[in-house]
């Protein structure tokens, strides 16, 4: 891969993805961009939330798809996102809710470089 990572991982997101796994076997983010809980990144069983033409698949987070709706990537494909978790209630239909943890989305702006590395291999 040149160009870098458009989606990572905190370690601590990645335990609560572990533990997820464990309990729903394979799992999916999507982050849209509406309101209330769709502006939240959301963790689903793999294949429960269908994802289509209208989203992109940013990367993965610990072997699982990491999406975005194409709207909300024509704001954000310039930033780098990272997947964290805090202590909370997750979204009402994301997995996390249960666990007293929410994930949460950190961002970044990526560099002109990484601009130009993401351009130069078709990611934006």
């Amino acid at each position: 891969m040149n160009y870098p990572p458009q989606v990572l991982a905190t370690d601590a997101a990645i335990v609560l993805v572990r533990t997820l796994h464990a309990k729903y076997g394979e799992l999916m983010f999507h982050q849209s961009g509406g309101c209330c809980d769709g502006s939240s990144p959301m963790c689903y069983p793999r294949g429960e939330f269908i994802v289509g033409d209208s989203d992109v698949q940013l990367g993965e987070v610990d072997g699982e798809p990491f999406y975005m709706s194409k709207s909300q990537f024509e704001y954000w494909k310039h930033t780098q996102l990272t997947l964290d978790v805090v202590p909370g209630r997750g979204g009402m239909f994301s997995l996390e809710g249960p666990t007293g943890q929410r994930f949460l989305i950190r961002s970044r702006v990526f560099t002109n470089d990484e601009i130009q590395a993401l351009k130069a291999a078709g990611r934006i």
